[in-house]
């Protein structure tokens, strides 16, 4: 579902699916892992982790203009370099646990060699795989994502329809000491400036409940003492000392080029300082952007002169609003759709109410009716 659905009142028009994939072309696709229960036994489980995948051109070998931006960076997103570099995103884009990073990598470089999607005369690549902490509530030194899982997420990404909350990546995650996971949004412009799409995917794993704030409304205020997460005594020290992290990723039909990327990955700070992260000195906040409009043929390397269309950017204040708004709503649609969860020596991490959710938006006459 999502948190329209509840009455929730967001600003800016959605998209069909009001996700990501409303941006023609792109694709996401879900690994779920979720196993066992009981005490932690590592290499064992309680297993509750996953891996996501999105791909900007669907299942091909195209590179598109993309852009990066580390609001604070206590966090991994491998191929970032090339990418700020070269300004260039060629192949998937990954999320998943801290400590499955090198795993997707290296897997994706396998899947894209496997189905011939690599161009040029060499075969190489530098995937960007992106990661936020599970360890509350998965067996994180288990080792569990294998190749096999980050197969099955590029081979079944599909577009429409987007699962939220307890899936792939986000299975494990935790949002204002809620349930988290992923959630997406999108925005469509008005005629005037195009009719451009703007589309989020977030993997929420981050914040404090006291900062939680819903369309203006201070839910985490009101809920502050409860349903907090029940952590075993072991762990609990660490718990209060880590903030978590947030992974968002933007695509856009819109042609930019990617310095005007790179700005539009620094406006996912303004939907996300809207529900209450403002970058803890703890937390990887790491933001990618990517433009589906120009499509770059590398292959030609003899051709001088390239030409590649690109917005004025006297107009490009919409997109900015767009992308605020829909990295809003997304995290708000991962806290809707997750789900209560126990994990290792039964920590457990409660869904976001949706009866008190609504009882709370009622009282500060900001639920639409």
């Amino acid at each position: 579902m999502k948190a329209r659905d509840l009455g929730i009142p967001f600003e800016g028009t959605p998209g069909k699916n009001n996700a990501i994939s409303d941006v023609e072309g792109v694709l996401v696709g879900h690994s779920t892992i979720i196993e066992g229960e009981g005490e932690l036994v590592v290499g064992k489980g309680p297993i509750r982790t996953g891996v996501s995948t999105i791909l900007p051109l669907g299942k091909t070998a195209g590179e598109v203009f993309a852009g990066f931006f580390a609001y604070n960076g206590n966090g991994e997103m491998t191929g970032s370099h090339w990418l700020e570099e070269s300004g260039h995103l060629k192949g998937p884009i990954a999320i998943t646990n801290t400590h499955s990073v090198g795993l997707v990598r290296d897997a994706i470089v396998e899947w894209l060699f496997t189905n011939n999607l690599f161009r040029g005369r060499v075969f190489w690549g530098l995937p960007v795989v992106a990661e936020t902490h599970d360890g509350w509530l998965n067996d994180l030194n288990g080792f569990h994502i294998k190749k096999e899982h980050v197969f099955d997420a590029l081979d079944n990404a599909k577009s429409g329809e987007i699962l939220e909350g307890n899936v792939g990546g986000g299975t494990g995650m935790i949002c204002h000491q809620f349930k988290g996971g992923i959630g997406t949004s999108s925005r469509v412009l008005d005629e005037e400036f195009s009719g451009f799409t703007v589309g989020v995917l977030v993997q929420a794993n981050y914040g404090w409940r006291s900062h939680l704030t819903v369309s203006g409304v201070p839910v985490g205020k009101e809920l502050e003492n409860e349903l907090l997460p029940e952590i075993n005594a072991v762990y609990e020290n660490i718990q209060r000392e880590s903030e978590g992290s947030i992974i968002v990723v933007v695509a856009t039909d819109a042609p930019l080029l990617p310095y005007q990327l790179k700005r539009i990955a620094k406006r996912v700070t303004a939907g996300l300082a809207r529900v209450g992260g403002y970058g803890h000195n703890g937390s990887g906040d790491i933001f990618i952007a990517f433009s589906t409009a120009n499509k770059i043929d590398s292959t030609d390397r003899n051709k001088t002169v390239k030409n590649y269309t690109s917005l004025n950017d006297n107009l490009i204040d919409p997109l900015f609003k767009a992308t605020a708004e829909a990295t809003e709503e997304s995290i708000i649609n991962a806290l809707v759709n997750a789900q209560t969860m126990k994990g290792i020596n039964d920590n457990k991490v409660h869904a976001l109410p949706h009866d008190k959710l609504v009882e709370i938006m009622k009282k500060y006459n900001r639920l639409k009716s």
